[in-house]
């Protein structure tokens, strides 16, 4: 009845089962063992009885419900859950709910920077969340001075950390390209001595995009982030020049070299669905077609009631394009012809360890955004809002009770993830977000988990599938309790 047990991803921490059926699979979460179990129907549905019924019970309801099966059957499954439940992989308890985790007190150091090199951009999105890259104040561009400073105190206070990670970013970050190739170069300059490794990323929307970009960014760049919203009519509603020309024909064909030339280096094509096409599948197919197979499609972040925002009639249509997206990848991997798709990317062998997913992403704590003029913000989210102005460069970290407000923005610190099963998976989920949404960074935006609780079914459907397939390439799985990479685990 159990076809296999699949996976136990680094959380041993009440009991909480998730029970849900997508593309053919009865598929059972255990929420603090992280195990995920393929089961038939019967074992399916006697585990949904189990903690609420009596074997006799059970042995009732499942015989009348199913004429074929004997109560023989229903003792040799309940037998199995026992196993199961005593191995903690079925209705393990909840570990680190009351663990002596001092978030506020944790010692915590800085491993990313998002640099913000343009508040300035080439295009005119309207739905920009960054107000057409200027973050509702004046277009301005880092100094190469402000660069190095902040590439100081990234090193500085790093502690143990040896791979950082720095992301040029904007506005449009090739508006300042001279300055970008500098501090790389500076970077370079000081990390062996330092003992650092740095890993930078591009954020472009493909405008400048030239030779010289394309030879820079394959040599320096770990990761680069193309940004496209799919097909020509979607993409030119919102990514459109200051003389309302939309973007598209412009920067395909420079996507699509620089892609080409990438060869086995990361890049993503990041695409933004609004209400315009919450059948934004269509938009993610139309790139593959294009030849892109590394792809993302965020959600809009746009203030309600705003031509843009998502409605909740969205959300149906939305949570049916996920299941769309999830089956089609599966056949596309069978043919022979994968795409990846950036929320689906799911490692339900090696982590993420057990502390980050409770702390979450660690902005405000371990990660910043740094402005064009050296000030410190969690993340680009917050930038352009004093309230959330931490300190800068130089100084470093000054407003050091808004920090630990963010070392206390974890999972449990957010009493309606108590009862969510995919908690640990989302960390409690985006902190920018909440406060859009909510006012507070220790909120939920609900609309949000809705659209999160559905992509890790999603992904978590495609892994029993490639297992059940033939097309994993492991299916032996680890608890993973620390990572090694940040400061709980060092």
């Amino acid at each position: 009845m159990f076809r296999q047990t699949e996976t136990e991803n680094g959380c041993r921490t009440a009991d909480m089962i998730h029970q849900y059926k997508l593309n053919g699979y009865n598929i059972v979460i255990d929420v603090y063992s992280g195990s995920v179990h393929l089961v038939d129907e019967v074992a399916y549905d006697i585990i949904g009885l189990y903690e609420t019924a009596s074997a006799d019970e059970i042995t009732r309801i499942i015989t009348e419900r199913y004429p074929d099966v004997t109560a023989e059957d229903v003792s040799e499954c309940l037998s199995d859950v026992e196993e199961l439940k005593s191995i903690g992989r079925l209705f393990a308890e909840d570990q680190y709910k009351d663990h002596a985790f001092d978030f506020k007190n944790r010692n915590t150091t800085v491993k990313a920077l998002c640099l913000h090199v343009a508040h300035t951009c080439n295009l005119n999105c309207e739905y920009c969340f960054a107000a057409q890259g200027k973050y509702h104040g004046e277009s301005a561009l880092m100094s190469y001075e402000t660069g190095v400073a902040a590439l100081d105190f990234l090193v500085k206070n790093s502690g143990k950390h040896v791979n950082l990670e720095v992301d040029f970013f904007g506005g449009e970050p090739l508006m300042n390209f001279d300055v970008v190739k500098r501090l790389v170069a500076y970077a370079r300059s000081i990390e062996k001595d330092a003992g650092k490794n740095f890993r930078f990323t591009l954020t472009t929307n493909g405008m400048l995009i030239d030779d010289d970009v394309i030879e820079f960014a394959n040599k320096e760049c770990t990761n680069v982030v193309l940004s496209l919203d799919g097909r020509r009519e979607i993409n030119d509603i919102s990514r459109k020049d200051y003389k309302g020309v939309g973007s598209y024909d412009r920067i395909v064909p420079k996507f699509q070299k620089m892609a080409a030339a990438r060869g086995d280096r990361e890049y993503y094509m990041r695409g933004t669905f609004t209400h315009a096409n919450p059948d934004f599948t269509k938009d993610i197919f139309h790139m593959a077609d294009l030849g892109f197979d590394r792809l993302s499609m965020e959600p809009v972040v746009s203030p309600e009631g705003t031509k843009y925002a998502l409605t909740e009639e969205d959300l149906p249509v939305i949570l049916e394009q996920y299941e769309i997206l999830a089956k089609d990848m599966i056949r596309r991997k069978q043919e022979g012809k994968p795409i990846t798709f950036y929320h689906y990317m799911l490692d339900l062998s090696h982590g993420p360890c057990i502390y980050k997913r409770i702390a979450g992403c660690g902005s405000g704590t371990e990660y910043f955004a740094v402005t064009p003029t050296g000030d410190l913000y969690p993340c680009h989210q917050f930038v352009g809002d004093d309230k959330y102005k931490m300190g800068d460069v130089w100084q470093g970290v000054t407003n050091t009770a808004l920090r630990d407000d963010f070392k206390l923005c974890n999972v449990y610190a957010r009493r309606e993830c108590d009862d969510c099963w995919a908690k640990l998976y989302c960390s409690g989920g985006c902190a920018a977000n909440a406060y859009h949404a909510t006012g507070s960074i220790r909120g939920v935006y609900e609309y949000g988990c809705k659209l999160f609780r559905k992509r890790i079914e999603c992904a978590i459907m495609m892994k029993a599938a490639e297992a059940d397939l033939g097309l994993a390439d492991e299916d032996v799985f680890e608890i993973r309790e620390g990572c090694g990479d940040c400061d709980d685990c060092e």
